[in-house]
C-alpha cells in the first residue's frame, strides 16, 4: 500500500482505501457527500454538485483532511500508538473546520465539554477531567501486549470510544487507529461501511454484554476488504517505452 501511495497512480488498493475510507467514515458521522463526489475531490480537488444539493464546507474540508489523515497513518504505520499521535490525528481531521474556531471543541487537545454516544441506549463517556488519565492507561495496557490480535484491536476501539477523548472526530480517529493497528500487526484490515452503521453501533452498545456483535461485524468487513485486496493489492504499473 505504501508503494502504491508513492506511485501516485489511480485504481490500486491505496486509491480505493483513500476514497472509500474517507467516504464511509465521514458518512457514518453525517457527511452528505456521495462516494462519487469524494472520489472526485481526491482525484481533482473538485466535484460537480447535484442540482439544489446543499454541501457543507466542513464536509468538503473533512473529506480532504481524511485523505491527509490516511497518509499520516501510513507514514507512522510501524510506530506504537501514543497520546501525541492520537491528538495529531484528530488535529489533522479537524484542521480548518468550523470546529477549530469553536473553543468548546478544543481542536488540538482533549474535550472540555462532557459527551455521550447516541440518543437511544446512550453510552456515557469519560468526563473531561479524566480523559488524559484514562487514555494514558489504555495506551499503557495496549502497548504492553506482545501479540496483538483482532480482538485486542476491537477491544481497544471500544474502550477508546467509551473514553471519547475529543470534542468531535472520535469515531473517525478510532477507525483509522484500527486500520493502522491491523496493518502493523499483520491482521486483515477493514473499512466500516456506512451501510453497516446500524450493526457497528449495535456492536458498540452491546459490547459489554456480548462482544461478538461487534467482532462479527468487523469480521464481515474484513471479508469484504479481503476480496478487494485480491483484486487490487498486486496492481502494478506497466512501464511503456
Amino acid at each position: 500500500m505504501i508503494k502504491q501511495k508513492e506511485s501516485k497512480f489511480k485504481g490500486n488498493i491505496y486509491h480505493y482505501c483513500q476514497v472509500n475510507f474517507a467516504y464511509n467514515s465521514n458518512k457514518i458521522e453525517g457527511s452528505r457527500l456521495t462516494s462519487e463526489q469524494t472520489e472526485a475531490i481526491f482525484d481533482t480537488s473538485s466535484f460537480i454538485p447535484k442540482n439544489d444539493c446543499l454541501i457543507k464546507l466542513d464536509d468538503l474540508t473533512e473529506s480532504k483532511n481524511h485523505f491527509k489523515l490516511f497518509c499520516y497513518m501510513l507514514d507512522h504505520i510501524d510506530e506504537p500508538l501514543t497520546k501525541d499521535m492520537i491528538i495529531e490525528m484528530n488535529k489533522i481531521l479537524k484542521r480548518n473546520t468550523s470546529d477549530e474556531e469553536n473553543p468548546r471543541y478544543n481542536v488540538g487537545g482533549f474535550k472540555v465539554v462532557p459527551s455521550i454516544i447516541g440518543v437511544v441506549n446512550v453510552i456515557n463517556t469519560t468526563s473531561p477531567d479524566d480523559v488524559e488519565k484514562e487514555i494514558e492507561q489504555l495506551l499503557k495496557e495496549y502497548n504492553s501486549k506482545t501479540n496483538i490480535t483482532l480482538e485486542d484491536i476491537v477491544d481497544f476501539h471500544f474502550r477508546f470510544e467509551c473514553i471519547h477523548p475529543f470534542g468531535d472526530g472520535n469515531g473517525r480517529v478510532g477507525r483509522i487507529i484500527m486500520f493502522k493497528e491491523c496493518l502493523k500487526n499483520n491482521v486483515m484490515p477493514f473499512n466500516v461501511l456506512d451501510t453497516d452503521k446500524a450493526y457497528y453501533m449495535r456492536g458498540l452498545k452491546e459490547y459489554k454484554n456480548d462482544k461478538m456483535f461487534l467482532i462479527d461485524t468487523i469480521k464481515h468487513e474484513q471479508d469484504l476488504f479481503e476480496k478487494i485486496c485480491e483484486e487490487l493489492l498486486n496492481f502494478e504499473i506497466e512501464e511503456h517505452n
